[in-house]
């Protein structure tokens, strides 16, 4: 698929040297104009083999966090220039041969942010997926779709694509560096009132591929309980206020050549939502 968008596929990665280059090898290099890898403190080979590949590096100086490095990714991207941004995880367990298929709906102006739902096909469970995972996800969608007025199959996916606007319209600093992450920057996508759609993709589970504990995955859910309570407060009225960290100096650029002289990237401020 080629588009005059500019794409630019983005990398959260942590300790991914196993699987990063297949990750990478299966883009659909005719729809993608630029890779990012953002790596967040990994102790293994990424960096090595992401060197190798020739990819837009940029790294943490220590773990900070997925939600961490989601917004070094998104910042980065969006100083590249681009105009549609997918976040590809670099452990190869959704396939990156599906970003034609997920930036669809963007190009064709029918959405703003399109998920790539691992429950949509109905499938997940036969692909791998933890029981106590699937279950947890499906009662979680539930109560999402519920407080978000949206019928989607799921919110908890890593395979995600957004508009420009989107990116530049939320305050993404606002927003806690761990996983819930993800489901804040739902809560904001839909106060702003953009348009979601999603397609199935096929989910992979096999050693290689990162997944949260159980308990991990627990507490994940009461963030999300909890942030579905203050969203709810939000849309009656209810301000709510919070202090986060400054992101400024927790990262450096890396050129793609290993010789290359490294420089300090230091995070634009994009305008503020609110919550």
């Amino acid at each position: 698929m080629r588009t005059s968008e500019k794409v630019v596929v983005v990398m959260p990665a942590y300790n991914a040297g196993r699987t990063l280059r297949l990750t990478y090898e299966e883009l659909p290099k005719d729809t993608v104009s630029l890779v990012i890898l953002v790596d967040d403190g990994s102790t293994d080979g990424t960096l090595e083999v992401a060197r190798q590949l020739g990819l837009e590096i940029f790294v943490h100086n220590r773990n900070y966090g997925y939600g961490a490095n989601q917004k070094t990714c998104y910042a980065e991207a969006l100083r590249a220039g681009a105009d549609i941004v997918v976040m590809v995880h670099p452990d190869y367990q959704y396939d990156p041969r599906l970003v034609p298929q997920i930036i669809d709906p963007i190009v064709r102006g029918e959405a703003d942010v399109v998920f790539g739902s691992r429950l949509k096909s109905g499938s997940a469970l036969a692909q791998g997926m933890p029981w106590w995972k699937y279950f947890s996800n499906r009662f979680l969608t539930n109560l999402e779709n519920r407080t978000f007025d949206l019928s989607l199959s799921e919110f908890h996916t890593g395979y995600r694509a957004f508009r420009r606007d989107v990116l530049e319209t939320v305050n993404l600093a606002l927003n806690s560096d761990s996983f819930i992450f993800d489901q804040q920057i739902v809560a904001q996508i839909v106060a702003a009132g953009y348009r979601i759609a999603e397609i199935a993709v096929p989910t992979r589970y096999f050693p290689e591929a990162s997944s949260a504990s159980f308990t991990a995955s627990t507490v994940y859910g009461l963030r999300i309980l909890s942030l579905l309570a203050r969203f709810s407060l939000h849309r009656r009225g209810v301000r709510h206020s919070r202090a986060f960290d400054s992101l400024r100096g927790r990262y450096t650029r890396l050129q793609p050549a290993p010789t290359a002289p490294r420089r300090t990237a230091d995070r634009r401020p994009v305008p503020a939502l609110g919550r």
